[in-house]
């Protein structure tokens, strides 16, 4: 059965990652620090304080902490807003439009300013009833924390939710919270324990999987 639709941000709406590894790669040089090789397990699908923690060092507090967050993710929108459209997952915008009658959330470990970025620059914020971001949960992925809230604010059960999610820790979430998952692709090739992996929203096993829940219900 499904009741809901539930959808990450980075790497589900937008294939924002390799931009969001730039402005990581700008912003600690500003600071005489290098990226560290191969990023991507230590920037995608983590929350933003986890990151700064681990690229600056745990003695920061908790004020250095969210000051080195804000002003890096003040970069990311800055690189981002001249290709935000040419990002967005390729058919997301369709995939909406025609699943609309479904209620829909987004949950997503990001910073609220990015969250309201993406979805009012896009144009796809009317779509969604629910949007949260880290700052409204205690526990970031791979808690489900933020996946049983969003389900409760759209007053279904978690089991009846599709969540769709690019990273090992957003699935070990969905997972956790007894959700159905949908691997989108975009971020990493592979997912392990999701229910349908696909390339993007215009997969056409995508429809066909939608439909057959759907006729089970």
């Amino acid at each position: 059965m499904v009741s809901a639709l539930i959808f990450d941000l980075d790497g589900v709406i937008v294939d924002s990652n390799p931009v969001h590894v730039l402005a990581w790669e700008r912003y600690l040089a500003r600071w005489g620090r290098p990226l560290p090789p191969r990023p991507g397990a230590l920037i995608f699908g983590r929350h933003n304080d986890e990151i700064v923690r681990a690229l600056f060092g745990d003695w920061l507090s908790p004020e250095e902490v969210a000051a080195h967050g804000a002003a890096k993710e003040a970069l990311y929108r800055e690189l981002m807003r001249p290709v935000l459209r040419e990002r967005l997952v390729p058919g997301v915008a369709e995939f909406l439009e025609r699943w609309s009658a479904l209620p829909m959330a987004v949950a997503s470990n990001a910073e609220r300013a990015n969250v309201d970025f993406v979805l009012e620059e896009s144009g796809l914020r009317p779509y969604f009833r629910v949007v949260l971001d880290g700052a409204q949960i205690l526990r970031p992925k791979p808690d489900p924390e933020i996946y049983l809230e969003a389900a409760a604010r759209l007053g279904v059960e978690p089991a009846t939710c599709v969540v769709f999610e690019d990273s090992p820790s957003g699935v070990a979430a969905a997972e956790a919270a007894g959700a159905q998952v949908v691997g989108v692709c975009t971020t990493y090739k592979e997912l392990a324990g999701v229910a349908l992996a696909v390339r993007d929203f215009r997969d056409p096993e995508l429809e066909r999987w939608m439909r057959s829940r759907l006729a089970a219900c």
